[in-house]
């Protein structure tokens, strides 16, 4: 497979650098979708390869896929693809290669996407980190690496259900020269029969598939238009949400994009454009985001296609990634633009230096000598899963659970602090109990010394705070005001605290002497607390009627001596409503003490407390839901996560069970498929072939449910007029074997009474809802614009 869609890079930057917005702002607020959330609107979806073997994993291409340019001669410095070094450390498997030993003396072993166990610990990953989606890479599977491809769906698939995520499909026809027919055949005898999967990725009731490489101007791709469009018609006729992965310069058909194919990228539901290499800097970033990025928003909003916008940790062996402040700019550029939501890539991409899965964090656990970068490759320590958390913190400011910041919200090393004598709090997050104007409570973690943050006039008290990203043992603070500026006193209390909720006071109120003769400084030690939170309450200021600061550093003598507490065990789900979830689990231990748990959803704490027991409430009726918890000590410390649960909301009374379920059917025409029978658009519907009766339409409700009633919907227009269908309602536990719910009879649709049937019955256990269709006064086909499913 060629990989230039990783490496093409465009020649010409997005004009001039342009400053980044303020470091903190108002809460998200994206812009005016085109869809509803779903699994790809409103979430974070990561590109997933797959694409590695090694010889004895059973794959059937063979050899060391993607890990070496001969793949039938093991891994070495001589023959390598390998960028980034990953973090085996959880992989039950591994495979020894022929380069030297690690750093630390153990063999340089790798992992295979072939292994069930590794494609489970990646999507364990994604639901520990808060990765709603997976896109799976699908190439050219006509050729030797088909099989193998295929093999990989139903790993992926498997690994979706039991961890709780999503996936779709992802087509690349990079050098894919007879895809306008081979694509269809793969769809129709292959990847369609995954959709039927609980875990496929839906969007509007429809089945999620993308097609990357349309209009790219690269010789691996020389398309025309025509086929391209009609491929794209073709798919959305099959009821399918249709994403087009196109080039970064889509709108104005130059550089990286062939002129002409803006029809092609207009008939896509959504768009996502290509960023991977086409900047390495910060300023670029910036760049794009005015000269590009808010462009295509404006255009997608003018044709009703939501915008999915690619996003990049950059490359890490090309030295781009500024230990994760390159990441968090780009996803905070596309969240402050209002992107709908966003693509990662990629997932697993150790052969191109652009991965976010765990990675080596030191030469310690990198081939000694082989000249591959850790990720501590510019001299500051990070986590192995530091591109995770990072992934996870823009999730969450996706969603408007986390403020919209340009300040990374992670350190590179969690519970780890900088060397002693660093300043703890420089450019750390922060916040405070008011502002004046543009004053705002960064300005006293930046570089500049003459920037400064001011609370509300003429009302104290008023604090400042500063969250450190992890505990430390804290024993002095400095605290500045701007040279300049004439003396004066404040009155200040710290107080300390280790969750961000419970503070206790580390210095009481005393006198702050600011005097410009001695650079308006003051520096105070502290009897050495472990916090992580440290807040300045200030009383009162001789010299101005409101809090002032200009600069806050904090620095401690040592880490934080204890270790974290044992993950909890034994998570069980004790009760459930349409809105809650009851859950209990098996207390940690620590060598100090447990002071709470977090519940986590993804990567959301959804509950904290002191026990052992906890009811999440504010749930969605009908929906499944995924759920860890960890424990936390007095030192801020936070454990591995426990066994994770997934349990399914019970539906609401009145609810439309089958509302955005997947469906399935005997047969449809043109773009009317049985997905528009649940999409919520009263106007859309579903049309067997013509003059073939019988035909079918049914829904998933996703899990056996006690169903009593169905009521079956036309499009509300006078133009469709009264006619009678003969249906039958059926309904299975299995998919396979089908009982009769409501028997065969004519039923009348009239406009006059809003072209709607409702059908009860004795309540049933079922998890499959079909209706068949043998006779239509009005038109020779079964036709059906909604089909709602009831409890009663």
């Amino acid at each position: 497979m060629a990989v230039s869609r990783r490496r093409f890079v465009t020649s010409v930057l997005a004009g001039s650098a342009l400053a980044a917005a303020s470091t903190t702002e108002l809460f998200a607020r994206p812009a005016h979708a085109a869809s509803p959330p779903g699994d790809v609107v409103g979430k974070v979806t990561v590109g997933y390869q797959g694409w590695f073997s090694a010889p004895g994993d059973g794959a059937p291409i063979g050899g060391w896929w993607h890990w070496g340019r001969d793949r039938f001669q093991p891994p070495s410095p001589a023959n390598t693809t390998i960028v980034s070094w990953p973090d085996t450390r959880e992989y039950t498997r591994s495979y020894p290669t022929a380069y030297p030993n690690l750093g630390n003396g153990q063999a340089a072993t790798l992992f295979s996407s072939y292994d069930q166990q590794t494609v489970d610990t990646h999507f364990r990953w994604m639901q520990e980190y808060g990765c709603d989606t997976a896109a799976l890479q699908r190439f050219n599977p006509m050729g030797d690496e088909g099989p193998t491809r295929d093999a990989m769906a139903q790993k992926v698939r498997s690994a979706a259900e039991r961890h709780g995520r999503k996936f779709y499909i992802m087509y690349d026809v990079t050098d894919w020269l007879s895809f306008q027919s081979e694509i269809k055949t793969d769809w129709t005898t292959k990847m369609v029969a995954h959709t039927a999967s609980s875990a496929y990725a839906r969007q509007n009731g429809k089945p999620v598939v993308c097609i990357w490489g349309f209009g790219f101007s690269e010789p691996s791709r020389p398309f025309t238009p025509g086929p391209c469009l009609e491929v794209v018609n073709w798919f959305k006729a099959q009821g399918c949400y249709v994403i087009g992965g196109v080039p970064t310069w889509w709108r104005q058909g130059i550089e990286d994009s062939r002129p002409g194919f803006l029809d092609v990228y207009h008939a896509f539901h959504a768009i996502s454009p290509w960023m991977v290499y086409r900047t390495t800097t910060l300023e670029g970033l910036d760049s794009y985001y005015h000269n590009v990025n808010i462009g295509d928003l404006a255009d997608c909003a003018a044709h009703g296609i939501d915008y999915l916008p690619c996003v990049m940790p950059g490359d890490l062996a090309g030295g781009h990634r500024r230990h994760g402040d390159f990441y968090w700019r780009h996803i905070y550029n596309m969240v402050r633009l209002g992107s709908q939501g966003l693509y990662v890539s990629m997932f697993d991409e150790y052969n191109e230096g652009n991965q976010i899965a765990k990675t080596s964090e030191t030469q310690a656990t990198t081939p000694a000598g082989a000249n591959i970068r850790a990720l501590d490759e510019d001299g500051v320590a990070c986590s192995a899963d530091y591109y995770l958390r990072i992934t996870a913190d823009g999730g969450r400011m996706l969603k408007g659970q986390l403020a919209l910041t340009a300040v990374r919200p992670t350190p590179p090393m969690v519970g780890t602090p900088p060397p002693t004598g660093s300043d703890l709090a420089a450019g750390r997050s922060t916040s405070a109990s008011s502002q004046n104007g543009p004053f705002l409570a960064s300005n006293a973690v930046d570089s500049d010394a003459g920037s400064y943050w001011e609370s509300t006039n003429g009302a104290f008290p008023h604090w400042w705070q500063v969250d450190l990203g992890a505990s430390h043992q804290v024993n002095k603070l400095v605290v500045r005001l701007p040279a300049g500026w004439g003396a004066r006193t404040q009155t200040i209390t710290v107080q300390g605290s280790v969750d961000g909720d419970s503070f206790s006071t580390i210095a009481a109120a005393s006198a702050y002497t600011f005097d410009p003769g001695t650079g308006n400084t003051v520096t105070r030690t502290l009897t050495t607390t472990t916090t992580r939170y440290v807040r300045l309450s200030i009383a009162g200021n001789t010299g101005w009627p409101a809090g002032q600061l200009a600069k806050v550093e904090v620095y401690a003598g040592s880490t934080v001596p204890d270790n974290p507490p044992t993950a909890p065990s034994g998570l069980t789900v004790t009760g459930k409503t349409s809105t809650s979830v009851s859950l209990t689990w098996t207390a940690s231990t620590d060598d100090t003490r447990v002071t709470g748990y977090q519940v986590r959803q993804g990567g959301t704490v959804v509950a904290t407390v002191t026990g052992t027991t906890a009811t999440v409430s504010g749930l969605s009726p009908s929906t499944a839901y995924t759920f860890t918890v960890v424990a936390r000590d007095a030192a801020g410390n936070t454990s591995g996560a426990s066994n994770a649960v997934t349990v399914t909301t019970d539906a609401a009374a009145n609810a439309d069970l089958a509302r955005g379920r997947p469906t399935s059917e005997s047969s449809h025409v043109q773009s009317y498929g049985s997905g528009n029978v649940v999409d919520g658009d009263a106007n859309s519907y579903w049309e067997s072939a013509n003059n073939a009766f019988p035909q079918w339409v049914q829904v998933d409700l996703g899990a056996s449910r006690t169903v009593g009633r169905v009521v079956l919907k036309l499009p509300p227009s006078s133009a469709w007029a009264t006619r009678t269908q003969t249906l039958l309602v059926q309904g299975s536990a299995d998919g396979g074997s089908f009982s009769t719910l409501v028997g065969s009879a004519g039923r009348t649709f009239d406009p006059a009474t809003g072209n709607e049937v409702a059908l009860t019955f004795t309540a049933a256990q079922t998890r499959y809802v079909r209706i068949t269709v043998t006779g239509n006064t009005g038109w020779p086909a079964g036709q059906l614009s909604t089909l709602e499913v009831y409890a009663s």
